[in-house]
């Protein structure tokens, strides 16, 4: 195992460094100019020159991004310029909101679709299997950004029961009641289509493992039907079902940027939108590796949980 997971560690190296190249090459070639945006009204072109300079922008594209991918893996993202202030500090001071989103609409995701999928093999054809399946093609029909702007009006502005925006309320609050009061909205509305997704994939999976013979034999030995389901054919089938979540895992964190728009969630999200906005470049490249290096480290995980369910799956 041990060795296979740092194999795992080393094939994602040149993932990154793919990211990182990418990232770079999407935000050189944006047109306008950076120091120009940055500046505003105090464009001379005296002070433009001189913050070309001091963002190292005057000096070939390949030597920007190795100047730039050296301090990165330094650890240093360096400083956005409209922000006065560390790219790392605003990265990580975002990144828990983002994480606290992201994590609870995953968790509701895997939780609700697995449920679903099992629920629905298990019953298959059946009133359970026929109104599940309709709520998943409706899930997955919607887009979440719509999704969100209808919660918003029907919860907050007609009914008032949840607040519309935010993380925590501008006055008072703070605590985790207000936190989950806030949290809602957000997380159901990101993880609609991801369960979806799931609910539909995890039925294929527990379709396919329930015609298998040791399911056959396991209820010819008089093992209870609730038995089989949960404890025999959901683990065979998480084999499957594994890495579903993993790429559903990407799809939350993606969309949480729009999310985050909707709702105004103080997360990664909104930070990347209104630093593309005031085209701070160094602020737009460090949000998004961070985030990629995430969603890497997460598949990892999903790869060696996945090896742990079919010891298959490391040779």
């Amino acid at each position: 195992m041990g060795s296979y997971i740092v194999k795992r560690l080393l094939s994602a190296v040149p993932v990154l460094l793919g990211i990182t190249l990418i990232v770079f090459l999407i935000m050189a070639l944006i047109p306008g100019d950076p120091a120009t945006a940055i500046l505003g009204s105090y464009a001379t072109p005296e002070n433009v020159e001189r913050l070309n300079r001091q963002l190292g922008l005057d000096e070939p594209m390949w030597k920007q991004y190795f100047i730039w991918l050296g301090n990165l893996l330094q650890g240093d993202m360096g400083r956005s310029f409209a922000l006065n202030r560390p790219v790392l500090d605003e990265v990580l001071d975002r990144f828990g909101a983002t994480l606290v989103l992201a994590g609870t609409s995953f968790v509701l995701c895997a939780l609700l679709g697995v449920l679903a999928g099992v629920v629905s093999a298990a019953r298959q054809y059946g009133l359970a299997d026929k109104a599940i399946t309709f709520a998943v093609i409706i899930g997955i029909s919607v887009p979440p950004f719509f999704l969100g702007m209808m919660m918003i009006l029907l919860f907050a502005v007609r009914l008032g029961w949840l607040p519309a925006s935010g993380m925590y309320a501008i006055y008072g609050g703070g605590d985790l009641p207000d936190l989950l009061r806030h949290l809602i909205m957000p997380a159901l509305a990101l993880s609609v289509v991801a369960t979806g997704v799931i609910g539909r994939l995890s039925r294929s999976a527990m379709l396919e493992v329930l015609r298998q013979d040791f399911i056959r034999t396991a209820r010819a030995k008089g093992v209870h039907e609730r038995s089989v389901i949960w404890r025999h054919a959901l683990r065979a089938a998480m084999v499957s079902i594994i890495p579903v979540l993993g790429i559903q895992a990407g799809f939350v964190i993606s969309g949480a940027v729009y999310i985050e728009i909707v709702f105004q969630w103080p997360g990664v999200g909104r930070m990347l939108v209104d630093a593309i906005l005031r085209r701070d470049i160094l602020l737009v490249q460090g949000g998004v590796v961070v985030v990629a290096a995430c969603y890497v480290m997460f598949n990892i995980l999903v790869d060696v949980a996945q090896s742990l369910l079919d010891p298959r799956i490391k040779t």
